[in-house]
């Protein structure tokens, strides 16, 4: 890329810092926990942690990859080196292509929150505000953006504060009333640990990956960091102090206050619940706005990391001519931000056609392309990391890419063949544009 059409490096080490840990609160902790509760029961408490220890080591991987040299930005330009052009052109594909089925997924969500207040009011109205809101957000600035998601990171985080403070209290209360065994025998008293068995467990981590997706966004921010070897590293180092705190505590103090089937309400979060048992005014409100800042925050995101994974990859491509690789004033991809964003309309239209089924088949092929871009980004780390020759790291990496593929394979038995064979076909496609892509290109080069 020339100087002139870099991106601005604007993001400080607190943009960054805030932006990994607001990618770690979402949607899927708000309203997923309790999807994720009604097929596991208790026993989601080790999906979350089984899980959350696979993100451990993927994302130390990650940090070797950013520590090590350079010359290309995104997760095709960590990757490359290591497995190849075809596989780089792969990962940022599927990378952008989970971005898009997201925001269009949860712009409409969000919409379906928003309803609950303004009934009367069309979901598209909200969507097309939403998306509006995205495009200017990410248009006027980078900078702009690690703001916005500073101070939404910052909202996530007060209200699952709240919570664990509210759930020690609760949980304090009915040790002192009924004793501490009669208290911890609550996870255990309405069917067991495991009241669904191990087919329950497997089920529950397709709602886990999905929550916990999102957190290798940091690895976008390379090129546009201030400090990206001390920033993205120092990010990702605290990663498993933040699935504790985030997840497993709020999650445990849950299931300690409530018998698991009454937080597996789909049409209540759990959040509310616990600020309602103590009369807190407008619980319900209060969450329902925190799921939609929460929605908001991940379409931003969207909005951004695919508007960043497709100016890298039409670059990195050789198509430096390419509308989409254009910066405007601000030093940001405008066409490519556009286009992204616009994947919202899109989303509008297919909803009204094709209601609810679609975002199933889309949520659903999301947790498969979460795992499959852990497993590159593992892969890629494995063989750095041998070249080193880091016993310690090649050992985790090992068990982080074989724990991987049997999760894939235990999504792959569980998951309906519809949502699959949707998946299947979209990375057959993505891998054979490759070589169609090459020949343009080569043509092209022929001549001229």
């Amino acid at each position: 890329m020339t100087e002139k059409n870099q991106l601005k490096k604007q993001m400080k080490t607190r943009h960054i810092t805030m932006l990994a840990l607001g990618g770690a609160i979402g949607a899927g902790l708000f309203k997923g926990s309790g999807e994720a509760i009604q097929l596991a029961g208790p026993a989601v408490l080790l999906a979350f942690i089984f899980c959350g220890l696979i993100l451990f080591v993927v994302m130390t991987g990650l940090g070797q990859l950013v520590l090590s040299d350079q010359k290309q930005h995104g997760l095709s330009g960590l990757v490359q080196p290591y497995l190849g052009v075809h596989t780089a052109d792969f990962i940022d594909w599927i990378y952008w292509s989970m971005w898009m089925i997201n925001i269009i997924a949860e712009a409409v969500a969000a919409a379906s929150f928003l309803q609950l207040w303004f009934p009367n009011i069309p979901a598209w109205i909200f969507v097309l505000i939403l998306a509006l809101l995205t495009t200017i957000i990410n248009l006027f600035s980078v900078r702009l953006f690690a703001e916005t998601e500073y101070w939404l990171s910052w909202a996530k985080i007060s209200v699952v504060i709240a919570l664990i403070l509210v759930g020690l209290y609760l949980v304090a209360t009915q040790v002192f009333d009924l004793g501490f065994f009669p208290t911890m025998r609550q996870m255990t008293d309405y069917g067991g640990f495991a009241p669904h068995g191990l087919k329950g467990f497997i089920n529950s981590l397709l709602v886990v990956i999905y929550s916990y997706g999102g957190s290798e966004l940091v690895a976008i921010t390379i090129s546009e960091a201030e400090n990206p070897k001390k920033a993205i590293p120092q990010a990702i180092k605290g990663v498993m102090t933040r699935i504790a705190a985030f997840y497993i505590i709020p999650l445990f103090l849950l299931l300690i206050i409530y018998p698991w089937n009454q937080l597996a309400d789909p049409n209540v979060s759990p959040f509310v619940m616990v600020f309602q048992k103590i009369h807190v005014p407008f619980a319900s409100d209060i969450v329902n706005l925190v799921i939609i800042l929460a929605l908001f925050s991940s379409i931003n995101s969207g909005v951004y990391a695919s508007s960043r994974t497709l100016f890298f990859r039409l670059s990195n491509n050789g198509q430096k001519k390419s509308r989409f690789t254009m910066l405007n004033k601000n030093s940001v991809p405008q066409r490519a931000i556009m286009f992204c964003s616009g994947t919202l309309y899109l989303g509008v239209v297919l909803s009204y056609f094709l209601g609810d089924k679609l975002f199933n088949y889309l949520a659903g092929s999301l947790s498969y392309t979460v795992l499959l871009i852990w497993l590159l980004i593992s892969a890629a780390a494995f063989v750095l990391v041998r070249k080193q020759k880091k016993m310690g790291y090649t050992i985790f990496l090992s068990g982080a890419i074989l724990a991987l593929i049997l999760l894939f394979v235990g999504i792959l038995i569980t998951n309906p063949l519809a949502v699959t064979g949707f998946t299947a076909l979209l990375y057959t496609i993505i891998f054979l544009s490759f070589y169609w892509n090459h020949r343009k290109i080569e043509k092209t080069s022929e001549k001229s």
